[in-house]
Formats: C-alpha cells, structure tokens, sequence
C-alpha cells in the first residue's frame, strides 16, 4: 500500500479544481517551504519536494486523469517524476518559470536564459470548391526570418566569436539578496543571452538572422471549409537560445461555386424545369462534385421542392460520412410561347375551366384594327 499522500490534499484543493487553482496552491506552498526561506530546515525541503510532485502530476491533464483513475500507480513510471526530484535544483529546472524572482537554487538550476519557441506566422490562400472537395496543393511564398549565412547565425563578424558577458558571466542572469530571499533577474548587459557581441556581422547588424523569401508547398485536405486554418509545424519564425521554431498558420479562402452552395458538409443545387416536365414527370441529368448523376422528377412535383441525394455531398475534413445533395427544382415559366405553344395552353386553360388572360394580338394585327375605319369609309364612298 502505498504510503504516499494524496496529491490533491497535499496541494490543498478539491478534485475538480481549476488548473489556475492548482498553480496558485502550489506556489503559495512553494513559498512558505523555499529552501533559501528555510536555510537547514529538512522538512521543509521535504514539503517543497512533495509539493513539486504534486503539481506536476496535477498540472499535467494527462498525468492528472491517471491520476484521478488509477492513483499513484497511474503516474508512477509513466513520465512523472515524483521522487526523481531528488534535488531541489530540478525543480527549478523543471517550473523555472514560476520560479522567477523566487532566487537561490532557481538560479542555480537555470543559469543562462532558457531556449524559447519562435513566434508563428500566419498566411492565406485561396481554393475553388472542387479543390475543396478533393483536396489539392499550394505553393507559399511567405517572408521569415533566416539565420544569417555571413555569419552563422552567430551575429559575430566573420572570424570573431560572442564572448561570455562580464556582468553575469554568462549566465543571463544575476541575483540580488533582499534579507532570506535571493532575487533572480535577467542581466542588463545581455539582455540574458550570456554572451556579448563585440563585433557584429555587417549583414545581419549582430541579430544573427535576415529576412528571406520561402517557398513552402502544402496540402490542403479534401473537405476544407471556408476560413478553416492549416498549421505547418516548425515554419514559422526561428527560436531564440537554440528554440525550436514557431508555427505556419494558413487561412484557406474557399470561393463561392456557380452552381453549388454549401452548409458544413452538404450542398445544394438549383436545377430549372419546365412547367410540363414538373407537371408530367422527367428524367434529368444534373450535376454532381464528380461530375453527372440522372435524376428522376416525379410526375406532379411543384415548385422548390427538394430531393435529397444522399452521399454526394462534401467530405468531412476529418474523414467519415459524407455529406448530402439537395436539388431544388425551380418551375420555369417561360415568358414567350410560339402559336402551338399558346394554343395548346388555351385548349388546357378551356379544360381546367381556368380564367386567363384573352389572346394577346401582334402589334400587324393591332395596326390592321386601326386603320379598319378608314378603309371602311373609302370601301362605302366607292
């Protein structure tokens, strides 16, 4: 059994705290049980060790949900350290951010300034829906920093080295005492690199990194939508102090289709039709994403009514069912008719018992009427 305490209780929170709580309680413990806070006090240094194991286990949602299923024996060997804080200084090592202005071993654990993640960068491209739905490539060309080739990335004139800064001799650092505590700051000299450049690379001016145009190609997924972003890990800006570099977020512009309008993952159609092939029925071949499918127009179909295609929508972007097509029919009615045409209608007109509009006479047949009194008049003179 083991002997350990429970991880909430040593933190002094509830199992369904809040992270921000968890950080809070921890740091508050930190505090009172600092070894610089309690010089030769070994229960203390015990606290401070049991607390650091604690918040590591809680501050990890992973860990944390082991943890809350299985106990102690979820984290043990499964990344936790626990125990393995065998010296206060890897706690420091290990939540030296929160560490900071805390002094003692804190600095000791650090010394130089910690590498850090480059910034991310953020583009857009733009894509028809047919490149949506089933998915294509692009070509970037965005603008980021480079390490200098002059020299390295180093910032040092060719042939010239950075030397280790005077003022906190080279660890980025220096510490004030203020009575029991210690007080870490990054040094001014540096500017917490640890090194000082005497002379700097003329192409660069010392940064150790130019402005370069890069062409990245990437690949964008079958069933994108509009505005959804892409990352590109490790394309962004360089890291500082050996860091990793930052992210390539891209915003992908879907265009608006003459045909087809979406919603998610389905798409909607408006197919015309004749009064006749609504009223009688039809077979009709309209488009599809892949290209045609045959419809069938049921003998008595009235206007905007829809059919839904299932399947032939968009695919999902993270995979699985697609989405649907809805046809909407949209009756026509046509705005000039031949004799036949008009003759046909009227003879329906007759059967329906259906009140319309008289015959609309030409403009020959209307001028004929004009001029008929005249004619008469010459006609009776004669």
């Amino acid at each position: 059994m083991s002997s350990k305490r429970d991880y909430y209780e040593v933190l002094g929170v509830s199992q369904d705290a809040a992270s921000e709580e968890i950080k809070k309680a921890y740091k508050k413990l930190a505090l009172a049980n600092h070894p610089d806070r309690n010089p030769g006090d070994d229960d203390a240094v015990q606290r401070f060790k049991e607390a650091s194991e604690s918040y590591e286990v809680l501050s990890d949602p992973d860990k944390r949900a082991r943890y809350d299923r299985f106990g102690h024996a979820g984290v043990s060997g499964n990344g936790a350290r626990g125990a393995g804080f065998s010296d206060v200084s890897d706690i420091f090592e290990a939540f030296g951010d929160l560490f900071e202005g805390f002094g003692g071993f804190g600095g000791q654990g650090r010394g130089r300034s910690q590498a850090r993640r480059g910034s991310s960068l953020k583009t857009s491209t733009t894509i028809d829906l047919l490149e949506a739905a089933s998915g294509c490539s692009r070509e970037l060309q965005i603008k980021r920093h480079e390490p200098c080739q002059t020299c390295d990335g180093s910032g040092a004139e060719p042939g010239t080295e950075p030397i280790a800064c005077d003022y906190c001799r080279g660890n980025g650092k220096v510490v004030q005492s203020q009575g029991f505590f210690q007080v870490q700051t990054t040094c001014p000299a540096c500017r917490g690199a640890g090194r000082i450049i005497r002379e700097k690379c003329g192409d660069c001016r010392g940064g150790g990194l130019t402005t370069e145009s890069v062409r990245l190609d990437v690949t964008i997924p079958a069933g994108i939508d509009n505005d959804m972003q892409l990352c590109l890990r490790g394309e962004g800006e360089p890291g500082s102090n050996g860091g990793p570099r930052g992210d390539l977020y891209v915003n992908v512009r879907v265009k608006e289709h003459p045909l087809f309008q979406r919603e998610g993952d389905d798409l909607t159609c408006r197919v015309p039709i004749t009064y006749s092939q609504a009223t009688l029925g039809a077979e009709l071949e309209i488009p599809v994403i892949e290209g045609r499918h045959e419809l069938t127009i049921p003998a008595g179909t009235q206007p905007n009514d829809h059919f839904r295609l299932s399947g032939l929508g968009m695919p999902h972007v993270h995979g699985g069912r697609r989405g649907d097509l809805y046809v909407e029919v949209q009756v026509e009615v046509p705005k000039k008719l031949n004799e036949r045409q008009e003759e046909l209608m009227r003879e329906l007109a007759e059967i329906e018992h259906a009140n319309v509009s008289p015959h609309r006479k030409s403009f020959f047949e209307k001028l004929k009427d004009y001029f008929a009194p005249e004619q008469d008049a010459i006609d009776s003179d004669t």
